[in-house]
């Protein structure tokens, strides 16, 4: 088995626990003011409803000329967007109804075609949402989320106790807060695939922190009563090797997806690339101290052993 790090690393993490929970509360308030600050999430027409048209131009375009040349559509209050590094190709958003823009992709196109001669048009991508189905799809992606927290919650209860199930669906609403919060901060457009992305989070680092608490377990039948701390903390540094070569593999895999893999799945792939890093600290610094501290106030010593795997 490869080992990033030597098999006999001892690094105290629960002695610096009270540091790694005020750095994450610190992180969910900024994430809070932000969203605050911006007026909720940058949501995509998955969610508003509304149309979304993607051009590109063969040569650059200013995005108050293409507004203009939109403007005797009745398209006045249309969002319009560059992507990509160039500076011809835009992203058309509109809240206009769906009967009104029937035809949207080649009535836009027939239009800037005449409003830009000589610079050729090509429609890219076309998605047209009504508001009820938008306020479907949001309710949908919320009971999602809710639901998978409730089912892990029980699965955890049941295969450990309720202090690790605790501890993990805290864990677990630390990472999506805080990804959420940077998806808020860098004004990624909230679609669907960004509720794809939470979902992927929350099984990645369930997993991770199962890992964790699975080998806590096996300490604990060994451990000198007394000692949850230290078998806590044995448990984490006997893991880090396995939980670093996961991550910085999944990472890098995804860091690559966010740089070539294109703008359909740009909000995608950087909601990953920030809930991996949550969900590896978390599992270190929230999932385990939170069974730490459960334990603690509870019992005040090392409890009974655990049952077996099933």
């Amino acid at each position: 088995m490869i080992h990033v790090i030597s098999k006999n690393t001892n690094i105290d993490f629960v002695k610096s626990r009270k540091l790694a929970i005020s750095l994450s509360l610190g992180l969910i308030a900024l994430s809070l003011v932000s969203l605050v600050a911006r007026g909720g999430f940058n949501m995509g027409i998955d969610f508003s409803g509304g149309t979304m048209v993607q051009v590109r131009f063969t040569q650059d375009v200013k995005t108050q000329e293409v507004r203009s040349a939109l403007t005797g559509f009745g398209m006045k209050d249309s969002e319009i967007q560059r992507i990509g590094e160039s500076g011809n190709e835009i992203i058309i958003r509109t809240s206009s109804s769906a009967d009104m823009l029937r035809d949207t992709g080649e009535t836009i196109k027939k239009l800037l075609t005449e409003s830009f001669p000589g610079n050729s048009v090509e429609i890219r991508r076309v998605e047209m949402v009504g508001p009820k189905v938008g306020n479907d799809l949001r309710t949908k992606g919320i009971l999602a989320f809710l639901y998978s927290i409730v089912l892990m919650l029980v699965y955890i209860w049941w295969r450990f106790e309720l202090s690790f199930g605790v501890g993990a669906v805290i864990a677990l609403i630390h990472d999506v807060l805080i990804t959420l919060g940077f998806v808020s901060m860098f004004n990624i457009e909230f679609d669907l695939k960004i509720v794809a992305a939470i979902l992927t989070l929350v099984g990645y680092s369930i997993n991770d922190t199962i890992v964790v608490y699975d080998r806590i377990r096996e300490n604990l039948r060994v451990a000198k009563r007394g000692d949850y701390e230290g078998t806590v903390n044995r448990s984490i540094n006997g893991t880090l090797s396995r939980t670093l070569l996961t991550s910085l593999t999944t990472f890098i895999v995804v860091v690559i997806l966010f740089f070539f893999g294109g703008e359909v799945i740009h909000g995608f792939s950087f909601a990953l690339m920030v809930g991996i890093v949550t969900g590896t600290y978390s599992s270190i610094y929230i999932a385990s101290p939170v069974v730490l501290l459960w334990e603690n106030r509870s019992k005040g010593s090392l409890p009974a052993k655990k049952k077996s795997a099933k």
